[in-house]
């Protein structure tokens, strides 16, 4: 992939243009929490707020949430947002930046939108998603300033280990580098949580949001662990950005918060529901391959037979329904699935895409190609 800036994702721009379908596998997040749920009156809010670097209120209740201090915590809109704020003020034009491949299409396409120098290291296959820290010491560099990861992965949902993550660390340090790891979905790992990456060494820095483990994107709430100095530094680049936020936002954040216990049972329910769903629909499929996840809200399974995006637009057409073509994670023989959605909903949907996966393999691909 060329290193030129981009202005634009290719995928968001899917995303909000063409996955829209009855019955939707494409998004990638914990369906949308309802505010009447939330409990709140007008009353509750108010337009404006105080003009401060951080909402008092919601540094402090992020900051328990992590585990850290609330000097440690940069609050931004959503982890789009901190991705982009923490890049901006890690790297310089030119600097080396190593980034998994694939990646969610944003994390790579801000890197290259600030002019870093991006350099890939794998996670293969055949290795479930794995990433080998060999790998990123055969590629750092003295101007290596940053390695970019999610974890859990987009778009596998692998979950990389605390041992792994520390080798990273290590390796980024001899370089004198920063470790960049987007935990949007790590809080959907339930049974024995691990702690943020934050707390592995003083070189990582964490992004992540309430958006996709709790179904909370309206609110924007999203956040990046850093070093106070560093924090302070993304505090003063984040004027350039937005000024200051929007403090319904921060109130409706506040609330949120403090019910996340009810918010997260809910997303687990709903989870362990379309789990069943899921690994029913993969039972007894020869036509589909790949890693699963035992945890989150995405797979990426492998198309044995025929071109992944003439089978998405025939699952569309035919069934009215979507997932994620593989190429917008660099992968097109591969496509996303997502199980965040209304049970209902997703039930029916994998069982759509599974009639489209039996027609698609009679005739489907076959008449596509002649």
């Amino acid at each position: 992939m060329s290193n030129a800036p981009v202005m634009a994702s290719t995928y968001l721009e899917w995303a909000k243009l063409c996955s829209q379908a009855t019955y939707n596998l494409a998004t990638s997040g914990i369906m949308s929490y309802p505010l009447a749920e939330l409990h709140v009156s007008p009353q509750d809010l108010e337009i404006n707020g105080p003009t401060v670097y951080g909402y008092a209120p919601l540094q402090e209740r992020l900051a328990q949430k992590c585990g850290v201090t609330p000097d440690c915590v940069v609050a931004a809109a959503g982890t789009s947002m901190a991705n982009h704020l923490a890049m901006a003020a890690l790297i310089e034009p030119g600097d080396d930046v190593l980034i998994e491949q694939p990646t969610y299409g944003p994390v790579l396409e801000v890197a290259l939108y600030l002019r870093a120098n991006v350099i890939r290291f794998e996670r293969r296959v055949e290795q479930d998603f794995q990433i080998d820290p060999d790998d990123i010491t055969r590629l750092i560099t003295p101007k290596t300033r940053l390695i970019c990861l999610t974890n859990m992965h987009n778009p596998s949902g692998a979950l990389t280990s605390n041992e792994t993550l520390i080798r990273i660390g290590e390796i980024a340090q001899s370089s004198g580098a920063q470790v960049l790891v987007d935990e949007v979905y790590l809080d959907m790992v339930y049974d024995q949580p691990p702690r943020s990456s934050f707390h592995l060494g003083s070189n990582f820095v964490v992004t992540t949001s309430l958006t996709k483990a709790y179904g909370l994107s309206g609110i924007r709430c999203g956040w990046i662990l850093a070093q106070p100095d560093l924090a302070i530094r993304m505090w003063r680049l984040s004027d350039l950005f937005d000024g200051s936020p929007v403090h319904p936002g921060e109130l409706l954040s506040v609330m949120a918060l403090d019910q996340l216990g009810k918010i997260d049972a809910r997303a687990r329910t709903l989870l362990e529901t379309n789990r069943k769903a899921l690994d029913a629909f993969f039972s007894g499929r020869n036509d589909l391959d790949g890693f699963r996840s035992p945890w989150g809200t995405v797979c990426f399974p492998r198309l044995k037979n025929g071109s992944v995006d003439e089978f998405c637009e025939f699952l569309r057409a035919g069934y009215e329904t979507s997932v994620v073509p593989g190429r917008f994670f660099e992968m097109p023989d591969h496509f996303r699935i997502g199980i965040g959605g209304d049970p209902t909903m997703t039930g029916e949907a994998l069982k759509r895409l599974a009639a489209a996966l039996d027609e698609w393999g009679t005739a489907g691909w076959k008449t596509n190609r002649s």
